[in-house]
């Protein structure tokens, strides 16, 4: 199939007059069932559900736990290959194409999709977290609340948030600019799969790939959007604006629902990229306020100290799998992180691949991969070794506050550091951060289901960015109400699974395709000059 038959493939099964003009019916229709589906069964009994989506998660955790140790370490070694390898100077297009993003902005907006308000929510929960209590604490003979196990405690946490979980993010990214811009395949989940399906990928195989994708997007977007509202909460309560309750968590949701749609509806080249832009040098001011407040000199030693240890452990933490029977850390925590990476992936994958046009593989691997880790080390360091400094040296309580509640920890350490009268700007800029954050990933999460319910269309609709920022924040609303958040997190979590095998085919579909479009000639190391330009 040519780039011209693909196209009319992909313009059959959109709507070309009419109320759902520019969308994929069918599509449309099986993930409002699926929406409804879920969030009906969630609600109407949330014992139930919860105890019916918690058995699937202890399945996946306790006995698919080495399957995902398996697929993400896959993905990081495949992606390093990638990265050193002959197609390196390959381009994500064609070759006349240009980035339409600046290098900053479109860093920038990586971090709007993929970590976003987590840094900010756990750069000091969870080291705190696990500087009490891990299994590498006792294998490694270590003191529990020392500074020992906090270095160990920043390790753990740059594992679960650095190397292994942006090399998913880098093989979908990359698989669906490839076959998008290099192919002319449409900009959505099942046009990775093309090498393995071919034509079939516009039929139910595809569809069945893409509502994966969907339900990953949507409900990932819900669940985060609902469970962060807490922090907000939580900082404009120590303002003295509002009380962290239930109705005012619910008002939240509203507001940042009509702010992420509303960015949406302005498109990636306005809205998503001017507060990626505005997030990412807020966050440094804030990075930088913790460095110089807290105790300096501790934090860079011990930011440079987990650095080292984490970058000479990743490898063997990597296939590292607890088999004492009993001890469920790492099902709560590492495999927990794991799934949730998978389960998210195909979202920010396919927004990465949406703003990555004209970079060459090797670009892409390198920004994609290392930035986004080096900054997570970084920060990681920073926070995580201020509350620990705070602590010890201060007694500030931030140990207690994060075993209170996570939303607390970030703001406890703040009022640790000693000057009262900052406290207040500092707290305002965090909460202000939390609310900004989240935006831009509300707003990268509606266009991308957007344009894969439109079958690739880089500028859907205006009317449906704005019907689906509405139904995310609606489903976010629904189930805080209910008591569901946590339950469909889990089924999220269980819906990994799968995607993990899509990984897997993504992973052999690119070198099929790399290795046919640009073989090597036995007279030649590299590419002629006629493969590179084909």
């Amino acid at each position: 199939m040519n780039s011209s038959q693909s196209q009319d493939a992909s313009n059959n099964l959109v709507a070309k007059t009419g109320l759902f003009a520019g969308m994929n019916v069918f599509m449309g229709a099986a993930s409002m069932v699926m929406i409804l589906a879920f969030v009906g069964f969630t609600i109407m009994d949330v014992e139930d559900s919860s105890a019916v989506f918690a058995a699937g998660k202890d399945f996946v955790t306790g006995t698919m736990d080495w399957f995902y140790v398996l697929v993400i370490n896959l993905a990081l070694f495949f992606v390093f290959w990638l990265l050193i390898s002959r197609f390196g100077d390959v381009k994500l297009g064609k070759d006349d194409d240009t980035p339409d993003f600046s290098t900053f902005s479109w860093i920038a907006m990586l971090f709007s999709a993929g970590l976003g308000s987590g840094l900010i929510y756990w750069g000091v929960a969870e080291p705190m977290y696990h500087i009490q209590d891990n299994p590498y604490l006792t294998r490694a003979g270590i003191e529990p609340n020392s500074t020992d196990a906090a270095t160990l405690a920043i390790q753990i946490t740059d594992f679960h948030w650095g190397l292994h979980g942006w090399a998913l993010y880098v093989l979908v990214g990359l698989c669906l600019a490839y076959f998008s811009y290099r192919k002319d395949l449409p900009l959505t989940l099942r046009t990775a799969l093309y090498p393995v399906l071919k034509e079939k990928i516009y039929g139910p195989w595809g569809h069945v790939v893409d509502l994966l994708g969907l339900f990953g997007t949507i409900f990932g977007l819900a669940t985060s959007l609902g469970l962060g509202v807490t922090p907000i909460a939580a900082g404009m309560e120590n303002l003295g604006w509002i009380s962290n309750t239930l109705t005012n968590q619910l008002i939240l949701v509203a507001i940042i629902t009509v702010l992420g749609t509303a960015s949406a509806a302005s498109g990636v080249g306005n809205g998503v990229r001017i507060l990626s832009e505005m997030n990412v040098w807020a966050s440094f001011g804030l990075l930088v306020l913790f460095l110089i407040l807290g105790p300096t000199a501790f934090i860079l030693g011990m930011t440079l100290t987990s650095a080292g240890e984490y970058l000479w452990n990743v490898i063997p933490m990597g296939f590292w799998i607890d088999r004492l029977p009993g001890r469920q850390w790492q099902s709560w925590w590492t495999i927990f992180y794991w799934g949730w990476w998978v389960a998210w992936c195909p979202f920010v994958g396919l927004f990465i691949a949406r703003i990555s046009k004209g970079r060459t593989i090797r670009q892409f691997c390198f920004c994609v991969l290392l930035i986004p880790t080096s900054v997570v080390v970084l920060w990681m360091g920073v926070f995580g070794s201020a509350a620990t400094g705070v602590d010890i040296f201060y007694k500030a309580g931030v140990m207690e506050a994060v075993n209170a509640d996570y939303a607390r920890g970030i703001f406890q350490t703040v009022a640790g550091f000693g000057y009262g009268w900052l406290v207040v700007p500092m707290t305002g800029l965090i909460t202000i951060l939390l609310v900004s954050w989240f935006v831009t990933s509300s707003d990268s999460g509606i266009l991308v289901m957007c344009t894969m319910l439109s079958m690739g269309d880089e500028n859907p609709p205006v009317k449906f960015r704005i019907f689906w920022g509405i139904t995310s924040g609606a489903v976010a609303a629904v189930l805080m109400l209910a008591g569901g958040l946590s339950a469909l997190q889990t089924a999220s979590i269980v819906a990994g699974l799968p995607i993990a095998v899509v990984l897997l085919l993504m992973g052999y579909g690119i070198i099929k395709a790399l290795h046919e479009d640009f073989p090597v000639l036995d007279t030649e190391d590299k590419y002629p000059l006629e493969y590179l330009n084909r």
